[in-house]
């Protein structure tokens, strides 16, 4: 017997090689003029692509039924077709013409009628000779309208109401979902196509259709919003071409939807003098730092369960922080009263960050004692009282300096690790627990 190395067996059947269609090249060979970015000429939604759409990407926007996707993409073509593309400054260092014509804008509307949509369009001012708008719901046809208007930009609303022929499944269904963005996603490549696409949620917020959906386009953006406030949020969950984790700001009105570049100010309520039951905190959206007011209420004593409302805020961060004040001030009473805290604004804080102000606007409440307006508040509660550390302590130092506040409370640690140091003009207390943080805003 003789030992010998086992032959590996074939993983599959043989592959025929074939001459590829462009041979590799060397990387410094290659333009960057494609992959540069042109403005849709709205600041806000240039803030979240990181920079502006690229030629050839894929943007899909998903959002709720009637938050403003349809009048948000209108405005996007609009922009688009009065020039705001060509905008992206001189010639590249490889000699490219950046200011070339990006070419009109395309609007094909598969949920509403064109004399609809038009109507949309004169509300908001969106009429322009180089924006095209059909109405159709074949592929077919929406590759015939795309060789016949040779646009920069393609909106399509929605992809979940185009169905490909030659397809089995219904329109919104996981194979003519996945089929009608494939030819789309392959299109734009070829030919250099801004493509941005609507999309549907289902009821726990997620995008419908295949999760295949995402991962074929090159952007993935969310449209939140509560119909009954003009705010709303453009939040980036995925991005080939930028940051995944920026958030844009916009404002809904008669007049159509506009960005809102400095929204601090909106979730704030300046009072001339302390209010019990306020408290003023840095809430981080993304990369952006938005210094927004919390507010409670310690309601009536009530026997059994009392109520415990929140609005903008997340329920189980109320309730830990509920427990973990009544522990540490014994004298406050909240366990057989009812309390209700929320946001200004409309914005909605769940992250861990806003636990002080939350505890302190409860506090301050239940004792009828005002926290100073010039005070702001962050830092994570622990169940045993501590404030733990939170991030990005520069930025909320330094937007709430820039609003004009004079004093802050954070976890200890974070005002000697703040980059850049502290504000000019800004104290910053460093609290351990949550008691010190209570006794350093009543003397506030």
């Amino acid at each position: 017997m003789v030992e010998s190395p086992a032959t590996p067996a074939p993983a599959g059947p043989p592959v025929t090689v074939l001459a590829p269609v462009a041979p590799a090249r060397p990387i410094s060979s290659y333009s960057v003029a494609p992959a540069r970015a042109r403005p849709t000429g709205i600041g806000e939604l240039d803030r979240v692509l990181g920079g502006g759409l690229v030629p050839g990407a894929v943007v899909l926007l998903a959002g709720e039924p009637g938050v403003g996707k349809s009048t948000l993409l209108l405005d996007v073509a609009q922009h688009w077709a009065a020039g705001a593309g060509r905008a992206v400054g001189g010639p590249g260092g490889d000699g490219s013409g950046c200011d070339e014509d990006p070419g009109p804008a395309l609007v094909i509307s598969a949920e509403e009628s064109v004399n609809q949509v038009r109507l949309r369009a004169e509300r908001i001012g969106a009429l322009h000779p180089r924006l095209y708008l059909a109405a159709e719901t074949d592929l077919a046809a929406v590759l015939g309208q795309l060789d016949a208007v040779k646009p920069g930009l393609l909106v399509l609303d929605s992809v979940q109401t185009v169905s490909a022929p030659g397809v089995d499944g219904v329109p919104g269904g996981v194979t003519q979902v996945r089929a009608v963005t494939a030819a789309l996603v392959s299109l734009a490549k070829q030919r250099g196509i801004a493509v941005m696409l609507v999309g549907h949620v289902t009821k726990d917020g997620h995008v419908a259709g295949p999760r295949v959906l995402e991962h074929l386009v090159d952007v993935v953006l969310h449209f939140e919003g509560d119909r009954h406030s003009s705010l709303r949020l453009v939040r980036g969950l995925k991005n080939r071409f930028g940051p995944a984790d920026e958030v844009g700001c916009f404002e809904m009105h008669e007049g159509g939807i506009t960005g809102l570049p400095d929204p601090s100010g909106r979730f704030l309520n300046r009072h001339a003098e302390p209010v019990p039951g306020t408290c003023v905190t840095v809430a981080m959206e993304g990369r952006r730092a938005l210094v927004t007011e919390v507010q409670a209420l310690k309601g009536a004593a009530v026997p059994g369960s009392p109520r415990r409302t929140v609005s903008g805020l997340d329920p189980a961060r109320l309730a830990m922080v509920l427990a973990v004040l009544q522990r540490c001030r014994p004298r406050i009473r909240l366990h057989d009263h009812e309390v209700f805290a929320a946001t200004v604004g409309g914005i909605r804080v769940v992250e861990p960050a806003a636990d002080l102000a939350l505890a302190l606007a409860v506090a301050s409440s239940a004792l009828d004692l005002g926290i100073a307006a010039d005070l702001v508040a962050f830092g994570e509660v622990g169940l045993t009282g501590e404030i733990r550390r939170v991030s990005a302590v520069s930025r909320r130092l330094a937007e709430a300096a820039r609003l004009g506040f004079r004093s802050a409370l954070v976890p200890a640690g974070c005002g000697r690790s703040a980059t850049g140091g502290v504000p000019d003009g800004l104290v910053v207390h460093e609290v351990a627990d949550l008691g010190q943080a209570l006794d350093l805003a009543a003397r506030s």
